[in-house]
């Protein structure tokens, strides 16, 4: 079995790539089927499944094609066992920054994204 650390890393290099790019099929490769897709920083809370969150990645202007500079970040990875892991991830679209919290599972020995649940941060005046 290869070192999960470095498969969830791969992953999460997708991850940003999916977002960078806005590459709905890639996102649908990093993301379980099932998983969620939620924030606070909505009201009401923000809650969306992959059915109701693929199609909005698809209209959006990808970060790319604005010639954004890419700020992706993994903080950290914590493993839960065998099947289950952690990551708490950063990247910027647009004016914002945000703080992802996912959870990953390994699926018939895949590891996939089941929950992001993310903060939103607008960006101080000069950073980046």
């Amino acid at each position: 079995m290869s070192d999960p650390t470095s498969t969830i890393k791969s992953v999460l290099s997708e991850y940003f790539d999916a977002l960078y790019f806005c590459d709905t099929a890639l996102l649908q490769k990093v993301f379980h089927p099932r998983a969620i897709y939620a924030t606070a920083d909505e009201t009401p809370l923000l809650y969306r499944t992959m059915n109701d969150y693929v199609p909005v990645v698809a209209r959006r202007q990808s970060p790319a094609s604005r010639g954004e500079r890419r700020n992706d970040v993994v903080d950290e990875i914590q493993l839960a066992g065998d099947n289950t892991a952690f990551a708490r991830v950063r990247c910027s679209i647009g004016d914002k920054d945000f703080v992802d919290l996912l959870t990953l599972v390994r699926d018939q020995g895949t590891w996939k994204i089941m929950a992001k649940i993310f903060q939103i941060k607008a960006r101080e005046e000069g950073a980046r």
